[in-house]
């Protein structure tokens, strides 16, 4: 049989029509338009494409503090994002796929510890430390569980999981999706990028800015990831650095009748008021009520012959971590972090109470708050110590505390202080004034309190389920409320059961969050000294603390970690020096 030519043969036999080329280079068969069908089909492909790029864009330049949470702060010009659009035009199919699968689960992480970050920032007024905050996931469920109960731990934690491996898995298909729409328009893309350049670098010269401080030419991205990559490298190096101001202690050796001369006999309580902070007696949505009870307090005290002072001490946490501000006042050493926390309770530092302990007082923690097993207790030198259980509450719980404050005294006052057969020395940590804020106990005649069980009774403030402590409003509102009770009950008890032979110290352990304080708030938190003996009061007249229980802005203002330390030297004897190091 003849055969047609070639090129006859192309003229006379049907060809099959060739794959389209998509933007991502593999090949796809042309959809061919039908009516309104096809225009949907573009139009979902379009939406698509514009979703993957604000997706893209929204992780580089997403801020991580929510003060900048507004749309202004999104008008930038992202330089990572420059550069990646340029690497992925320049690169052919394969190695443009290759920076996808590895740039793209970088940006979902980038974008998590931006969240991280902005969750630390409202919480805590810090950013997410990459290296130790994993150690506080187990503290965290047990928040959320103590507030919520177990289901709701559970499902928070299974919901954060998800959330992180979808925000990975959408934002990596995003890039995908980015990178094919460069491809696909690579004439229109390389246009583009040249004038979003152009445009970077003149905003960069003549600092452009639309939001004050967030500079239109942003490279906010790579500031970022430096910041934690020079976090990471603080947090390695200082595991030495601590431990060596762990072993340069000059109280080490002072034998126990040199210390704390000047109280024998005394029993010392020392109360830790959970989210006391500067801003309860300076903040005008707060200090009103709150210095109406120091104010009233100061004078109820000193009618029946106490005297108190007052000055501020600078804790190394905000808003949370209560055991940090403890490990610091109590150690001497500045304590600002899970893995100095950590190094501290596997050393043997004299702590304030073990000074007690070794001058001959009984030392005991009484904690309400401790409702799981706490080896750690045996670093603070404790005689006796009395967890959540063994305080045997048998009244209802007050959203995150398991008691309310007053019964925790009470308690102590029956069970320790009443039969003790030689001078206590108590540490306390007060737990009513904990967040979230949305049931504050009412005071009761002490001779009520008993076992707790009235307090499923009108002697309480209900919940009423509706108070968020992300309403602003709702949460300062539940905050003074809850500090002025805490305040409120310690009076009543120095009123109630003091005697020349109690002094009383109490402090805040660290400032509430930013959704009380705001963005910005100092550290400070008040503390206050009582005592009916006037010779107590006369040790401590060169700290330069003012007069009464409410300190005013002129007040000195200590870091906490040299409490110790001006206290072990003020009731005692001073310190020798330490020897020079070899």
């Amino acid at each position: 049989m003849m055969r047609l030519p070639d090129r006859l043969r192309r003229l006379t036999v049907p060809q099959r029509p060739r794959p389209a080329r998509t933007g991502d280079d593999s090949p796809r068969t042309p959809e061919v338009p039908a009516g309104s069908d096809g225009r949907r089909g573009r139009t979902r492909r379009a939406l698509g494409a514009a979703v993957a790029v604000l997706l893209v864009y929204g992780v580089l330049v997403g801020p991580d503090r929510l003060s900048e949470l507004t749309p202004g702060a999104f008008v930038r010009i992202p330089l990572e994002g420059l550069l990646l659009a340029a690497l992925l035009l320049a690169l052919p199919t394969r190695p443009r796929r290759a920076v996808v699968a590895v740039v793209g689960p970088v940006l979902g992480l980038l974008a998590v510890v931006k969240l991280a970050d902005l969750g630390f920032r409202t919480a805590l007024d810090r950013p997410f430390d990459l290296v130790l905050d994993w150690l506080l996931l187990d503290d965290a469920f047990g928040f959320v569980r103590d507030s919520a109960g177990r289901a709701g731990a559970l499902g928070a934690a299974v919901g954060v999981v998800l959330v992180i491996v979808v925000l990975v898995l959408v934002v990596t298909v995003a890039l995908r999706r980015f990178a094919a729409l460069l491809a696909g328009h690579e004439r229109a893309a390389t246009r583009v990028v040249a004038a979003f350049t152009v445009a970077w670098v003149a905003c960069a010269v003549v600092e452009v800015r639309i939001v004050p401080g967030v500079p239109v030419a942003d490279a906010g991205a790579t500031a970022l990831v430096g910041a934690h990559a020079r976090q990471v490298d603080d947090r390695l190096r200082d595991s030495g650095r601590f431990t060596a101001k762990i072993g340069s202690d000059p109280f080490r050796d002072v034998p126990g009748e040199q210390l704390l001369t000047g109280l024998r006999g005394k029993d010392v309580v020392l109360a830790f008021v959970e989210s006391y902070g500067r801003d309860a007696v300076e903040n005008p949505e707060l200090a009103p009520q709150v210095n109406a009870v120091l104010d009233a307090g100061t004078e109820a005290l000193r009618a029946a012959g106490y005297g108190s002072r007052s000055g501020f001490l600078t804790s190394p946490t905000f808003g949370g971590g209560s055991w940090l501000a403890h490990d610091t006042l109590l150690s001497g050493l500045w304590t600002d972090n899970e893995q100095r926390h950590r190094a501290l309770l596997a050393s043997d530092r004299l702590t304030l109470n073990g000074a007690f302990r070794r001058a001959g007082w009984q030392t005991v923690g009484v904690l309400p708050a401790a409702t799981q097993p706490w080896p750690e207790q045996g670093f603070f030198s404790y005689d006796r110590y009395f967890d959540a259980e063994a305080l045997g509450y048998r009244g209802p719980n007050f959203s995150y505390a398991p008691m309310p404050d007053q019964y925790t005294l009470s308690f102590f006052q029956r069970q320790v202080r009443a039969g003790a057969d030689r001078p206590i020395m108590a540490q306390i940590p007060l737990i009513s004034s904990h967040s979230p804020w949305t049931a504050v106990p009412q005071m009761i005649g002490w001779d009520q309190v008993g076992d707790g069980s009235v307090y499923h009774n009108d002697a309480a403030a209900a919940d009423d389920g509706e108070t968020d402590d992300r309403d602003t409003g709702r949460a300062r509102a539940g905050y003074r409320q809850a500090i002025a009770y805490s305040l409120q009950t310690l009076i009543s008890y120095a009123q109630t059961y003091g005697d020349d032979n109690l002094v009383l110290v109490f402090l805040g352990d660290h400032q509430p969050s930013p959704v009380v304080t705001g963005e910005g708030a100092s550290r400070d938190v008040p503390i206050t000294i009582v005592a009916r003996d006037r010779a107590v009061l006369d040790r401590v007249a060169g700290w330069g603390w003012q007069d009464g229980l409410r300190p005013g802005p002129q007040a000195p203002v200590w870091p906490m970690d040299t409490f110790r330390d001006r206290f072990l030297t003020t009731f005692g004897t001073s310190p020798p020096p330490l020897a020079a190091p070899r």
